[in-house]
């Protein structure tokens, strides 16, 4: 077995620090009897905790300080402490201003130095919108938070920057120091896709960034990996995300005690790394607890034989083990399983399924496989109690935690609107889809997603009590983004597209090709010169047009909508003929006669003589602007297109009707 420990595994520089400097506060303690309070739990490690207690080092919250300042004399002197991951400004203040009223009450600030810087960054732009990339419940974003401005966002994740809203005021962004190197590389990408020329400050602790990427390189040359450090550690649970991705057989470990009972063979690579509040004794411990394994194992390997091999087979069931047997017998209530143990393992029909209808006949049959979970051992009775649903809840939440670490997408029902979002079900993982995840606009009615079925992308977990976060918009953005790359590298000159109109302005029209818009210019709407786009079109009209040009860098397209067809003139020629008659408006008046719209963009003239059957003065005394008036087409200029009408032929047309009705009337 070959046992490789990360090089720059346990405390970073900011941790180490800070523990130096409580255990020196702790001997100063023993000789002055000063109590020492520590603001929170120094670091995420539970043993290390447990030793400070030990120590006499009391862990406080924030809201016990005044309580402690007001006990404060030459009897009862006392140290906060303010742990590496740093506290709020108000907390801060407030420490600041007793330590100098009260010799008594001293303060021992031992916030990481990366940490106070991005206190500084955070203070020094509170005209800006401020971006935090991390845990949004972490104490160390908690603090950086409280330096910013009232413009300040958490975004825990590359999704939900890419969700930013555009902002009129310059846009900064900093990291968490422990956060996911390659998720801040994705968060700068996105940032600078929604906001224009962003100021970037790469906070990320150097020690974080090599020890994930020594994560990264170790899990993928490794049989079986241990990240050791506290369940509570930011650090140490992105350690293990990174290796997981990698290695299936990677185990958070808080101790050499907490080492699974595996079989190992004594060929495996075994690879160690740790988070920065692990001390390096218990790096140690586990490194010389492989070491006993190993021993262990060479031997049994060694003196194996056939009488242990059967022993082995009729091993004691542990509760909570998870267990794979065949399947003996099959009722209406449960399922006998053979476990190759000195026990029958029995699944009741509860524990199959939460649903009181399923028959257990249907979904199985004698000789099946099957894994489940230990639950209470009888010997003397000789069965065990097994669970199936306990092995699928728990291959499910991996599910989600695979699909979180991969960033896949999972399609789940709405079930439910709650407050501030909707809970959708996914497998059999309840997840929470918060408001502004959902896809749909501020305040809008949520109940109208219940009974969808909807695809999400898991955004953030809580491993400890299993509660995931997913997000609606960012699949639809990311499935909007994908259509929309398609449809880029499709389009061409000369493409035709349906569409509807979307919005109009002084210039133009734009029109929805299908999720992208491209404008129709006010000249490329009508062959005549119009006022405005409103004289052609109405939004919402769906119309055709062309492509005249593309530009993909700037993301801008030039559509046509006016045609050959569309020409006034060829309007005109496809509906009238010489001699047809014709409902004309009067658009204006000269001297010589009157001009009379016979198709828009197409006019005519009735010239003077041709208004009447009578001599008149001026074409005024008869018609008006305005005026609709039935007409004659009398001629077709062609080579300069000029159409000619009267009036007046239609009245002589209709005077020797009239003659001859009045003479059948005498007759």
């Amino acid at each position: 077995m070959t046992v490789t420990v990360a090089e720059h595994a346990g405390f970073c520089f900011g941790v180490k620090r800070a523990v130096e400097g409580v255990f020196a506060l702790t001997e100063r303690a023993a000789r002055t009897g000063e109590k020492i309070y520590s603001l929170g739990k120094l670091i995420h490690n539970p043993h290390l905790t447990e030793e400070l207690e030990q120590k006499g080092v009391q862990i406080i919250d924030p809201d016990e300080i005044d309580s402690i300042y007001a006990e404060a004399d030459s009897e009862h002197k006392c140290v906060i402490v303010i742990r590496a991951h740093g506290v709020e400004k108000q907390v801060s203040d407030k420490l600041l201003k007793y330590s100098e009223a009260n010799e008594n009450f001293k303060v021992c600030d031992l916030t990481c130095p990366y940490v106070k810087k991005i206190h500084s960054i955070a203070a020094g732009h509170n005209n800006c919108r401020f971006v935090i990339a991390g845990d949004r419940n972490h104490p160390e974003v908690k603090g950086i938070y409280s330096y910013a401005g009232s413009d300040t966002v958490v975004c825990g994740n590359a999704d939900e920057v890419a969700a930013l809203e555009k902002s009129d005021k310059p846009t900064v962004i900093a990291a968490q120091t422990t956060f996911d190197i390659s998720e801040w590389k994705k968060c700068q990408e996105n940032i600078k896709k929604v906001c224009t020329n962003p100021i970037i400050f790469d906070t990320i602790c150097s020690v974080t960034e090599t020890r994930q990427r020594e994560a990264d390189e170790m899990s993928k040359n490794c049989d079986i990996m241990f990240v050791v450090g506290g369940k509570e550690s930011s650090n140490t649970n992105k350690l293990y995300r990174t290796a997981k991705r990698n290695l299936e057989r990677t185990y958070l470990i808080e101790s050499a005690d907490d080492i699974p009972k595996i079989k190992l063979s004594s060929l495996l690579r075994v690879g160690i790394t740790a988070g920065a509040s692990t001390p390096g004794g218990i790096i140690e411990e586990v490194k010389n607890k492989m070491a006993e394994i190993e021993n262990t194992t060479a031997q049994t390997e060694k003196g194996e034989n056939f009488a242990e091999l059967l022993e082995d087979s009729l091993k004691t069931l542990n509760t909570g083990e998870t267990i794979r047997g065949t399947i003996t017998s099959i009722s209406a209530n449960e399922l006998h399983v053979d476990l190759g143990t000195k026990v029958t393992g029995i699944i009741p029909a509860s524990e199959v399924s939460d649903d009181p209808s399923i028959k257990l006949d249907e979904m199985f049959k004698v000789g099946d496989e099957i894994t489940a979970m230990v639950g209470k051992v009888s010997d003397r009775d000789g069965v065990a109690m097994l669970s199936k649903k306990r092995v699928d809840s728990i291959q499910k939440w991996q599910e989600i935690l695979n699909a979180f670490n991969d960033g896949a997408i999972l399609e789940g029902k709405v079930i439910e609107a709650v407050k501030g979002g909707v809970v959708m079900l996914c497998g059999a993982n309840r997840i929470f889809v918060p408001a502004s995840q959902s896809g749909l606009p501020k305040d809008a009615d949520l109940q109208v997603l219940v009974g969808q079925t909807k695809k999400v992308k898991i955004i953030d977990v809580n491993e400890g009590r299993k509660r995931a976060v997913a997000s609606i918009k960012a699949v639809e953005r990311e499935e909007k983004r994908a259509r929309e790359a398609a449809f880029w590298d499709a389009i061409e000159v000369g493409q035709e597209f349906e569409g509807a109109v979307k919005s109009l302005t002084s210039y133009g029209a734009f029109v929805d090709l299908g999720g992208v818009d491209g404008m129709v210019h006010s000249s490329e709407l009508s062959w005549r010169h119009i006022k405005h786009p409103s004289e052609v079109v109405s939004v919402g009209d769906v119309i055709k047009v062309h492509v005249k040009s593309v530009d993909k860098e700037a993301k801008r397209i030039s559509l046509g909508y006016k045609t050959e067809d569309m020409i006034p003139w060829n309007v005109f020629k496809a509906k009238y003929q010489l001699g047809d008659v014709a409902d004309v408006k009067i658009v204006s008046l000269v001297d010589f006669g009157a001009f009379a719209e016979v198709v828009p963009g197409a006019d005519g003239l009735i010239h003077i003589s041709q208004i009447a059957d009578h001599k008149i003065d001026k074409p005024g005394d008869v018609l008006k602007v305005g005026d609709i008036v039935k007409v004659k087409i009398i001629d077709i200029d062609e080579e300069n297109r000029k159409i000619s009408l009267s009036i007046r032929a239609l009245l002589e047309d209709a005077a020797p009707e009239v003659e001859a009705e009045d003479a059948a009337e005498e007759n």
